[in-house]
């Protein structure tokens, strides 16, 4: 496994009235964390909040092209990106415990925290297709470049790790400093990972290691 300290680019926040950052997603433009009562969306340039969308928002947010996902408590409600109407729900596997969510090969992923577990589930129905085993409380899940990343957060650690999808191995695991919590974590398609930060009511763009042509293979 290769280990490294986690390269924070850039912080955004804190925000008014925000007290704690949740589930994180990228549509390409905005980012859009959870903040439990809405969904906010993030210029990341100007680091400002330019939109925002009133919805029960307690874990893991993601994006398909058209639709927000996101969890509220027992729930996975379908949003519509452009009205920001709920145009569907189905029930979330954890029951409450879930906190990340990621969209990839028309399914959705889903983090349950405590049981350490990431589940890959019909986003029609709910059903789960199938679980990946983690060793370490699950946050924020994403792929990219068909990589399998995971935030963890327990007691005052955090990191963020490459998994393999199939074992659940760790191939790669980024330490964040101490105290510096990873609630929500979404990828912008390129070398930045979106990480939310839990309590302290920020987002922080955290870099991805590109892999060498030899690790890779």
């Amino acid at each position: 496994m290769k280990r490294s300290a986690a390269e924070i680019i850039r912080e955004y926040g804190p925000f008014p009235d925000i007290k704690a950052v949740h589930g994180v997603t990228y549509d390409g433009s905005h980012v859009w964390f959870a903040s439990g009562g809405k969904l906010n969306g993030l210029d990341p340039d100007s680091g400002k909040i330019s939109r925002s969308i009133d919805v029960a928002a307690h874990a893991g947010t993601a994006f398909d092209g058209r639709h927000l996902f996101q969890i509220a408590e027992d729930r996975i409600q379908k949003i519509d990106a452009v009205s920001g109407a709920v145009v569907s729900t189905i029930p979330a596997p954890g029951g409450g415990g879930d906190s990340g969510l990621a969209w990839a090969e028309g399914s959705l992923w889903v983090g349950q925290y405590r049981e350490r577990k990431i589940h890959q589930i019909d986003p029609e129905t709910g059903k789960i297709l199938r679980t990946i085993e983690s060793k370490r409380f699950v946050t924020g899940v994403t792929w990219v470049d068909g990589e399998l990343w995971h935030g963890t957060w327990e007691g005052d650690d955090s990191d963020v790790r490459r998994i393999d999808p199939d074992t659940g191995k760790v191939l790669e695991q980024l330490d964040l400093p101490a105290g510096t919590m990873v609630s929500g974590l979404e990828s912008d398609g390129g070398d930045q990972l979106f990480c939310g930060g839990g309590d302290s009511g920020r987002v922080r763009a955290v870099r991805r290691p590109r892999r060498t042509q030899e690790s890779a293979s």
